[in-house]
């Protein structure tokens, strides 16, 4: 898929409890038997699988470190994050970079499917279920699917431990 092209992207990166007001184009892709939404606005590109340089000593959800346009990013396994079961690497695994409000970070994910305007009429409220995960925004109930919405900040942020891989990466650009 590649680099992201902005200015097709319109608009999408919200705060918390912002996404049922406007619209949402969000990449779309899939973790375990479920599908995830995070705003296009925080996509850098969407690259395919390919071997990391593996980091003793770090936490379990950082598979290693990867140099993607001559910036090293940090790869973190949406599996592991989400459901605690490791990405099986298949033909379709792909790594969505992410720009954080401090790093970029990549995404391993089971694939990338497609980018998707959401109407702000198919966004549903977060039940208290979603609300204990800080980082999932709402839910868009769409004909026989249901895109569950990230803010990849709160995402990166709320493990345990990725503050050290920032100050890491920060230390060595």
């Amino acid at each position: 898929m590649g680099r992201i092209n902005r200015t097709q992207l319109g608009q999408g990166a919200l705060g918390r409890g912002e996404c049922l007001m406007v619209d949402q184009k969000v990449v779309v892709f899939s973790s375990g038997n479920e599908e995830f939404g995070i705003p296009v606005l925080k996509v850098i590109s969407i690259e395919r699988a390919q071997k990391l340089n593996a980091i003793p000593q770090m936490p379990t959800f950082l598979l290693g470190m990867l140099t993607i346009r001559d910036q090293l990013i940090p790869i973190v396994d949406a599996g592991i994050i989400l459901f605690n079961i490791p990405t099986t690497h298949t033909d379709k695994t792909k790594i969505i970079v992410t720009q954080t409000d401090s790093l970029s970070v990549g995404l391993l994910v089971d694939d990338a499917i497609e980018i998707m305007d959401i109407p702000k009429t198919q966004l549903k409220q977060i039940s208290l279920t979603y609300q204990l995960s800080p980082y999932i925004t709402g839910v868009a109930s769409l004909e026989n699917r249901l895109i569950t919405l990230l803010d990849a900040d709160n995402l990166f942020d709320s493990l345990e431990g990725f503050d050290m891989i920032e100050d890491h990466i920060q230390s060595h650009q």
